[in-house]
């Protein structure tokens, strides 16, 4: 098997197990574990995992968060439940704002169905797909690049800010912990604080395994956002401590039959 080969299947396990084992790896391609480890050295070099003790992983760190390209392939029934439940907040005329992220991105290609909006985002996949959508204005907040994100960040984006409002903008984050709702990466942070103090009112959209985590930087408090959407309910000691904090949690319902 030639080496880039074996990296993809190396990625494609991690995207459905979220994490792999060094000798496991070695066993499975049967080749040495210096070889996995120039693998794992590689693949962490280009941000698409995080090596730890005797393996790798995905799942997001105080300083680490896995490529767009790995996120977008996770949990699609999870992200599409919790795009409809935020789509119900949408009405016809509002100016939505969305961030980036996998989860974001499934929400921006759903809004179309509340159109006319308009929509201010520095994501780049719904700026791809309501590019050309006859009844959706779309505001681009440029800046600098980012693929491992997949959206616009920077002094840019965030000046572009500044002179924009929004009835209502749709956040996510990695990381949520008691009341504090977190992000590792300080360019990111910055232009979602932004666009939560630009918007009249806000929601964060957030994978129930994102709870009970941190990150290196504090994005905002629970409260700060007028609604919380989940896919699943959270554990139990999640959950006593989003009561005890006094956050109404929406749990997103589930997919009807067609």
């Amino acid at each position: 098997m030639k080496r880039d080969e074996r990296r993809q299947q190396i990625v494609d396990l991690l995207v459905e197990s979220g994490v792999v084992d060094l000798e496991e790896l070695a066993m499975r391609f049967a080749v040495s574990k210096m070889t996995i480890h120039r693998d794992l050295d590689e693949l962490e070099a280009a941000g698409l995992l995080r090596k730890v003790r005797g393996g790798a992983t995905i799942e997001a760190g105080m300083q680490f968060e896995s490529d767009f390209r790995l996120r977008e392939r996770q949990g699609s029934e999870g992200k599409e439940r919790m795009a409809l439940e935020a789509l119900e907040l949408v009405e016809p005329g509002m100016t939505v704002m969305v961030n980036d992220g996998s989860m974001a991105a499934v929400l921006g290609k759903m809004l179309s169905r509340k159109k006319p909006l308009t929509v201010i985002t520095n994501n780049a996949s719904i700026l791809e797909v309501l590019k050309f959508e006859k009844g959706i204005d779309l505001i681009a907040l440029g800046g600098m690049y980012s693929s491992k994100f997949n959206g616009y960040f920077g002094v840019l984006t965030e000046q572009n800010l500044t002179s924009l409002r929004a009835d209502i903008a749709f956040l996510s984050s990695p990381a949520v912990s008691g009341n504090q709702v977190f992000h590792m990466d300080a360019d990111v942070i910055r232009v979602k604080k932004a666009m939560l103090n630009t918007a009249v009112k806000s929601c964060l959209l957030v994978n129930h395994t994102r709870f009970d985590r941190v990150a290196l930087h504090v994005l905002a408090s629970l409260d700060d956002f007028d609604w919380v959407i989940t896919d699943q309910v959270p554990e139990p000691n999640v959950q006593q401590q989003l009561v005890d904090a006094g956050i109404q949690l929406t749990i997103a319902r589930p997919l009807e039959n067609t």
